[in-house]
Protein backbone atom coordinates (compact mmCIF):
# COMPACT_ATOMS: atom_id res chain seq x y z
CA UNK A 1 0.00 0.00 0.00
CA UNK A 2 1.60 3.08 -0.88
CA UNK A 3 1.74 5.96 1.57
CA UNK A 4 -1.03 8.15 -0.59
CA UNK A 5 -3.55 5.12 0.14
CA UNK A 6 -2.26 4.99 3.53
CA UNK A 7 -3.67 8.61 4.24
CA UNK A 8 -6.88 8.16 2.52
CA UNK A 9 -7.34 4.64 5.04
CA UNK A 10 -6.84 7.28 7.69
CA UNK A 11 -9.65 9.49 6.56
CA UNK A 12 -12.29 7.50 7.26
CA UNK A 13 -14.93 9.10 10.04
CA UNK A 14 -17.51 6.93 10.94
CA UNK A 15 -20.33 9.69 11.76
CA UNK A 16 -19.87 11.11 8.34
CA UNK A 17 -21.08 7.39 6.84
CA UNK A 18 -24.59 6.23 5.72
CA UNK A 19 -25.97 3.69 7.85
CA UNK A 20 -25.30 0.88 4.83
CA UNK A 21 -21.81 2.10 4.47
CA UNK A 22 -20.67 2.17 8.28
CA UNK A 23 -22.47 -1.36 8.61
CA UNK A 24 -20.17 -2.40 5.70
CA UNK A 25 -17.11 -0.65 8.08
CA UNK A 26 -17.74 -2.24 10.88
CA UNK A 27 -17.46 -5.71 9.08
CA UNK A 28 -14.68 -4.45 7.95
CA UNK A 29 -13.24 -3.24 11.01
CA UNK A 30 -14.05 -6.33 12.70
CA UNK A 31 -12.36 -8.25 10.55
CA UNK A 32 -9.49 -6.25 11.21
CA UNK A 33 -9.77 -6.32 14.60
CA UNK A 34 -10.25 -2.83 15.59
CA UNK A 35 -11.83 -2.41 18.99
CA UNK A 36 -12.22 1.42 19.07
CA UNK A 37 -13.65 1.50 15.80
CA UNK A 38 -16.59 -1.04 16.66
CA UNK A 39 -16.95 1.05 20.44
CA UNK A 40 -17.57 3.97 18.29
CA UNK A 41 -19.85 2.69 15.41
CA UNK A 42 -21.78 0.97 18.19
CA UNK A 43 -22.23 3.93 19.98
CA UNK A 44 -23.23 5.70 16.34
CA UNK A 45 -25.75 3.36 15.42
CA UNK A 46 -26.97 4.03 18.82
CA UNK A 47 -27.55 7.60 18.45
CA UNK A 48 -29.39 7.25 15.11
CA UNK A 49 -31.40 5.14 16.75
CA UNK A 50 -31.03 1.73 15.75
CA UNK A 51 -32.15 -0.66 18.46
CA UNK A 52 -29.34 -2.71 20.14
CA UNK A 53 -30.82 -6.15 18.66
CA UNK A 54 -30.58 -4.40 15.34
CA UNK A 55 -26.78 -4.05 16.32
CA UNK A 56 -25.85 -6.73 16.94
CA UNK A 57 -27.05 -8.80 14.76
CA UNK A 58 -26.70 -6.66 11.87
CA UNK A 59 -23.56 -5.26 12.15
CA UNK A 60 -21.62 -7.17 14.76
CA UNK A 61 -22.90 -11.00 14.68
CA UNK A 62 -23.02 -11.06 10.40
CA UNK A 63 -19.20 -9.37 10.75
CA UNK A 64 -17.65 -12.29 13.06
CA UNK A 65 -19.86 -14.89 10.41
CA UNK A 66 -17.63 -13.37 7.71
CA UNK A 67 -14.38 -13.72 10.21
CA UNK A 68 -15.74 -17.35 10.81
CA UNK A 69 -15.91 -18.10 7.09
CA UNK A 70 -12.79 -17.12 6.33
CA UNK A 71 -11.30 -18.58 9.73
CA UNK A 72 -12.83 -22.38 8.58
CA UNK A 73 -11.34 -22.04 5.29
CA UNK A 74 -7.63 -20.97 6.42
CA UNK A 75 -7.85 -17.06 5.13
CA UNK A 76 -7.63 -16.20 8.71
CA UNK A 77 -5.56 -17.95 12.12
CA UNK A 78 -6.51 -17.84 16.03
CA UNK A 79 -4.18 -14.67 16.41
CA UNK A 80 -6.43 -12.46 14.23
CA UNK A 81 -9.80 -14.41 15.12
CA UNK A 82 -8.90 -13.50 18.94
CA UNK A 83 -8.17 -9.89 18.18
CA UNK A 84 -11.84 -9.93 15.77
CA UNK A 85 -13.50 -11.25 18.83
CA UNK A 86 -11.83 -9.00 21.16
CA UNK A 87 -13.01 -5.96 19.22
CA UNK A 88 -16.21 -7.52 18.89
CA UNK A 89 -16.40 -7.63 23.16
CA UNK A 90 -15.88 -4.01 22.95
CA UNK A 91 -19.07 -3.67 20.80
CA UNK A 92 -21.04 -6.22 23.26
CA UNK A 93 -19.70 -4.46 26.16
CA UNK A 94 -21.93 -1.44 25.04
CA UNK A 95 -24.84 -3.69 23.81
CA UNK A 96 -25.30 -5.78 26.65
CA UNK A 97 -27.09 -3.64 29.18
CA UNK A 98 -29.04 -2.34 26.51
CA UNK A 99 -30.30 -5.69 25.54
CA UNK A 100 -31.03 -6.82 28.64
CA UNK A 101 -33.15 -3.88 28.77
CA UNK A 102 -35.29 -4.70 26.11
CA UNK A 103 -35.27 -8.42 27.05
CA UNK A 104 -34.42 -9.42 23.92
CA UNK A 105 -33.18 -13.25 24.48
CA UNK A 106 -29.75 -14.37 23.54
CA UNK A 107 -29.58 -17.48 20.64
CA UNK A 108 -29.07 -19.64 23.69
CA UNK A 109 -27.37 -20.45 26.78
CA UNK A 110 -23.94 -22.55 26.64
CA UNK A 111 -21.46 -23.56 29.06
CA UNK A 112 -17.96 -24.12 28.22
CA UNK A 113 -14.97 -25.91 30.13
CA UNK A 114 -11.91 -28.08 29.85
CA UNK A 115 -12.25 -31.29 31.23
CA UNK A 116 -10.55 -32.28 34.13
CA UNK A 117 -6.45 -32.74 33.96
CA UNK A 118 -6.26 -30.76 31.34
CA UNK A 119 -5.04 -26.87 30.87
CA UNK A 120 -5.55 -25.77 27.23
CA UNK A 121 -7.92 -23.34 27.10
CA UNK A 122 -7.45 -21.29 23.38
CA UNK A 123 -9.03 -23.04 21.23
CA UNK A 124 -12.14 -23.09 24.27
CA UNK A 125 -11.78 -19.75 24.78
CA UNK A 126 -11.74 -19.18 20.63
CA UNK A 127 -15.36 -21.13 20.93
CA UNK A 128 -16.90 -19.35 23.64
CA UNK A 129 -15.97 -15.76 21.81
CA UNK A 130 -17.01 -16.79 18.50
CA UNK A 131 -20.54 -18.16 20.33
CA UNK A 132 -20.64 -15.17 21.99
CA UNK A 133 -20.11 -13.41 18.45
CA UNK A 134 -22.78 -15.28 17.42
CA UNK A 135 -25.44 -14.12 19.98
CA UNK A 136 -25.32 -16.83 22.39
CA UNK A 137 -24.61 -16.66 26.19
CA UNK A 138 -21.84 -17.96 27.36
CA UNK A 139 -20.50 -18.80 30.59
CA UNK A 140 -17.06 -20.58 30.89
CA UNK A 141 -15.93 -21.95 33.16
CA UNK A 142 -11.93 -22.21 32.41
CA UNK A 143 -9.56 -25.69 32.71
CA UNK A 144 -9.51 -28.60 34.82
CA UNK A 145 -12.97 -29.27 35.10
CA UNK A 146 -14.05 -31.82 37.49
CA UNK A 147 -17.57 -33.47 36.90
CA UNK A 148 -19.16 -31.51 39.74
CA UNK A 149 -17.90 -28.36 38.58
CA UNK A 150 -19.87 -28.82 35.45
CA UNK A 151 -22.97 -29.86 37.29
CA UNK A 152 -22.60 -26.99 39.50
CA UNK A 153 -22.15 -24.33 36.37
CA UNK A 154 -25.07 -26.60 34.67
CA UNK A 155 -27.20 -25.97 38.06
CA UNK A 156 -26.49 -21.81 38.23
CA UNK A 157 -27.02 -20.87 34.32
CA UNK A 158 -29.29 -23.60 33.31
CA UNK A 159 -28.16 -23.46 29.36
CA UNK A 160 -28.98 -25.31 26.55
CA UNK A 161 -25.69 -26.32 25.79
CA UNK A 162 -22.43 -27.51 27.37
CA UNK A 163 -19.67 -27.90 25.39
CA UNK A 164 -16.45 -29.70 26.66
CA UNK A 165 -12.72 -29.35 25.17
CA UNK A 166 -9.58 -31.37 25.33
CA UNK A 167 -6.04 -31.08 24.13
CA UNK A 168 -4.84 -34.58 25.36
CA UNK A 169 -5.89 -37.73 24.19
CA UNK A 170 -4.97 -38.57 28.10
CA UNK A 171 -7.98 -36.42 28.92
CA UNK A 172 -10.42 -36.97 26.03
CA UNK A 173 -12.33 -40.19 28.26
CA UNK A 174 -13.06 -37.78 30.89
CA UNK A 175 -15.98 -36.50 28.52
CA UNK A 176 -17.51 -39.80 28.86
CA UNK A 177 -17.44 -39.44 32.65
CA UNK A 178 -19.28 -36.39 32.74
CA UNK A 179 -21.92 -37.27 29.93
CA UNK A 180 -23.05 -40.38 31.92
CA UNK A 181 -23.06 -38.50 35.10
CA UNK A 182 -25.78 -36.66 32.92
CA UNK A 183 -26.98 -39.81 32.08
CA UNK A 184 -27.31 -41.01 35.73
CA UNK A 185 -28.82 -37.96 37.30
CA UNK A 186 -31.63 -37.69 34.40
CA UNK A 187 -29.88 -34.39 32.48
CA UNK A 188 -28.46 -35.47 29.43
CA UNK A 189 -32.02 -35.11 27.42
CA UNK A 190 -32.21 -31.22 28.81
CA UNK A 191 -28.50 -30.68 27.40
CA UNK A 192 -27.20 -29.85 23.64
CA UNK A 193 -23.58 -31.74 24.24
CA UNK A 194 -21.00 -30.19 22.21
CA UNK A 195 -17.09 -31.42 22.31
CA UNK A 196 -13.99 -30.77 20.52
CA UNK A 197 -10.72 -30.29 20.74
CA UNK A 198 -7.49 -31.06 18.28
CA UNK A 199 -7.15 -35.14 19.25
CA UNK A 200 -10.96 -35.89 18.70
CA UNK A 201 -12.61 -36.61 15.94
CA UNK A 202 -16.43 -37.82 14.99
CA UNK A 203 -16.30 -41.48 16.17
CA UNK A 204 -15.05 -39.70 19.30
CA UNK A 205 -18.06 -37.53 19.98
CA UNK A 206 -20.42 -40.21 19.12
CA UNK A 207 -18.75 -43.19 21.28
CA UNK A 208 -18.88 -40.99 24.44
CA UNK A 209 -22.43 -40.01 23.94
CA UNK A 210 -22.11 -36.03 22.50
CA UNK A 211 -24.98 -34.49 20.09
CA UNK A 212 -21.98 -33.40 17.91
CA UNK A 213 -18.18 -33.07 17.77
CA UNK A 214 -16.94 -29.58 16.04
CA UNK A 215 -13.47 -29.50 14.52
CA UNK A 216 -12.97 -25.71 15.21
CA UNK A 217 -15.11 -22.70 16.53
CA UNK A 218 -16.70 -21.68 13.20
CA UNK A 219 -18.19 -25.39 13.31
CA UNK A 220 -19.15 -24.87 16.79
CA UNK A 221 -21.22 -22.01 15.76
CA UNK A 222 -23.10 -23.28 12.84
CA UNK A 223 -23.34 -26.25 14.90
CA UNK A 224 -24.59 -24.45 17.94
CA UNK A 225 -27.62 -22.83 15.66
CA UNK A 226 -28.95 -25.51 13.94
CA UNK A 227 -29.09 -27.52 16.96
CA UNK A 228 -31.11 -25.29 18.90
CA UNK A 229 -33.17 -24.84 16.09
CA UNK A 230 -34.43 -28.11 15.46
CA UNK A 231 -34.87 -28.72 19.27
CA UNK A 232 -37.20 -25.65 18.98
CA UNK A 233 -38.69 -26.66 16.19
CA UNK A 234 -39.27 -29.90 18.17
CA UNK A 235 -40.77 -28.79 20.57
Amino acid sequence: MSEEEYDDEEEIILSELNDEELVEQVHDDLYNGLKEEIEEATNIFLERGWGADKILNDALVEGMRIVGIDFRDGILFVPEVLMAANAMKGGMAILRPLLAETGAPPIGKVVIGTVKGDIHDIGKNLVGMMLEGAGFEVFDIGINNPVEDYLAALEEHQPDILGMSALLTTTMPYMKVVIDTLKEQGLRNDLIVLVGGAPLNEEFGEAVGADAYCRDAAVAVETAKSLIQERRAAS
